[in-house]
């Protein structure tokens, strides 16, 4: 990571040898999304990797599942618009999970509609549901 690059090696070693065992947590993600606004070059892999584990993170192996309460809408608000604001990765990471949400809490949802923030081609608003 000294060459301040991540490519597909990189991403390949952090999924064999870092991740595949280790239990996930809201610090690792942190640590994730930290790296993504730091190193100033990364391959698309990379980007693909981290929206894939943040998503399945947040949406099905965080309690409630399927559910994006206020609790986490906050820690991924935090998290993915900590620094100079959200990368596109970061942006990209909060559309997957409204849209794959079955419920999201309307700070995520107002993050990742933010008209300062260009909509990537993956989201389909009709999949938008309101928390209660």
């Amino acid at each position: 990571m000294d060459r301040l690059v991540i490519d597909a090696e990189d991403v390949n070693c952090l999924q064999r040898d870092i991740l595949d065992e280790a239990v996930v947590t809201r610090d690792v993600i942190d640590v994730l999304v930290a790296l993504d606004r730091a190193v100033p070059q990364r391959c698309e892999a990379f980007g693909d990797y981290l929206v894939a584990l943040v998503v399945d993170f947040a949406v099905w192996q965080n309690r409630p599942t399927g559910v994006i309460d206020r609790d986490k809408a906050h820690w991924l608000v935090t998290t993915l618009s900590a620094g100079e604001g959200p990368t596109v990765t970061a942006r990209r990471i909060a559309f997957e999970i409204v849209r794959e949400a079955e419920r999201c809490d309307e700070a995520l949802i107002g993050f990742a509609l933010d008209k300062g923030h260009a909509k990537p081609a993956r989201f389909w608003p009709e999949r938008v549901l309101l928390a209660s």
